[in-house]
């Protein structure tokens, strides 16, 4: 499948429509989505705002180290971040085929142009190429340091998009809480007519804030554990929403694996509850729904954990099928590609018969209580 090169207004996407239930595919223009909704659906979003995630440093001695933030790590008096590094090179060299970044010790110092500081507090057991760090400037506050990370810092960016993004290429137009190293491109759906659109059918929105992670490292022991431990939010209002929105028998839609992840992890198999937390949630075939009735996404290819997930909602074969119409409709992948709306089975009258047994499990593991995650 073809990625799509650089960012595309509405107009030019489609959308790939699964039904996980009877096997129904489908390809309407993306403009069309509020129509294939029904009055007394809901719809989540993650209003994640994109960090500028992607920061040209050195060591010491002068080496080439890229810093590519991974989440925010506990909370402190400065800006404390988890982080990949990669070698010499950009993003125009493929992530995969750069050159290894040196050996960084704990308590070394990066070097981000002429003010910003990385101090090297820990290391990942996943890989040495996973850090801790906080970032510095001399004499100044957290919104100075702040204002040097927007300043330094660009979006995470990879080789199938030729020209240079700038950070609000990588906003949705709700973008709201600065959490997300990655864009949660699923939101290029929504434009602000959108909202209106769905409002006029009888259809609901709720939000959540989910930290959307990195795509890829180079580094393969990091990339077989992604999705990384990811902090997310989730208002009393939204927990309102979706079960007034089960009671009367409509669907909760996720725009995005992220708001997927932030919902059934905000539930724990049982009941879905407003906090915030970390999760290690990854759901995948035969895992057990108990919010979220469908998803909006990418078209992703077989290999990735975005597609893993949407076995939560479909079979093999029906997710098999689909990628193949993808394919043969010329539809694009990546984050500034084509669009994915997969429906699974109704989870309210599911839920209702299953939450007297005990959930299977599902390869998760949640924090409630915390901002961040450590390496330890």
């Amino acid at each position: 499948m073809s990625p799509a090169t650089s960012p595309r207004p509405v107009a030019a996407m489609r959308l790939l429509v699964v039904d996980g239930s009877t096997g129904t595919l489908g390809v309407a223009d993306a403009r069309t989505f509020p129509e294939l909704l029904a009055p007394g659906d809901l719809v989540v979003v993650n209003d994640a705002a994109t960090l500028p995630a992607s920061f040209a440093a050195r060591t010491a001695a002068g080496e080439p180290v890229e810093l590519r933030l991974a989440g925010r790590a506990a909370e402190g008096s400065e800006p404390r971040f988890v982080a990949a590094l990669l070698g010499a090179g950009d993003y125009r060299t493929r992530t995969e085929v750069r050159p290894l970044p040196p050996l960084i010790a704990s308590g070394a110092r990066l070097f981000v142009g002429d003010e910003l500081v990385a101090h090297v507090t820990g290391h990942s057991s996943i890989s040495e190429r996973l850090v801790e760090l906080h970032f510095s400037v001399a004499e100044g506050s957290e919104a100075d340091v702040w204002a040097a990370i927007y300043r330094a810092g660009r979006p995470v960016q990879y080789a199938h998009v030729p020209e240079p993004l700038a950070l609000w290429d990588v906003q949705n137009v709700y973008a709201f809480e600065p959490w997300a190293v990655e864009m949660p491109s699923a939101g290029r759906l929504f434009r602000a007519e959108t909202f209106g659109a769905l409002k006029a059918r009888g259809i609901a929105i709720a939000r959540v804030t989910h930290a959307a992670g990195l795509s890829s490292t180079g580094d393969p022991k990091i990339d077989e554990a992604l999705p990384l431990p990811e902090r997310w939010r989730v208002p009393e209002e939204t927990v309102r929403l979706v079960e007034a929105t089960h009671a009367r028998g409509g669907r909760v839609l996720a725009v995005g694996t992220s708001v997927v992840r932030a919902l059934e992890s905000a539930s724990a198999g049982t009941t879905l509850t407003a906090g915030e937390g970390i999760t290690h949630l990854k759901l995948g075939p035969g895992a057990r729904r108990t919010v979220v009735d469908g998803v909006v996404t990418g078209v992703h290819e077989a290999d990735t954990t975005h597609y893993a997930l949407l076995g939560a909602f479909a079979s093999a074969k029906v997710l098999e099928n689909a990628l193949v119409l993808a394919e043969h409709e010329d539809l694009l992948g990546h984050e500034f590609g084509d669009a994915c709306l997969v429906w699974g089975s109704p989870v309210a009258a599911a839920t209702r018969k299953a939450l007297d047994r005990p959930a299977p499990v599902s390869r998760r593991e949640v924090t409630q209580e915390g901002r961040g995650w450590s390496l330890a």
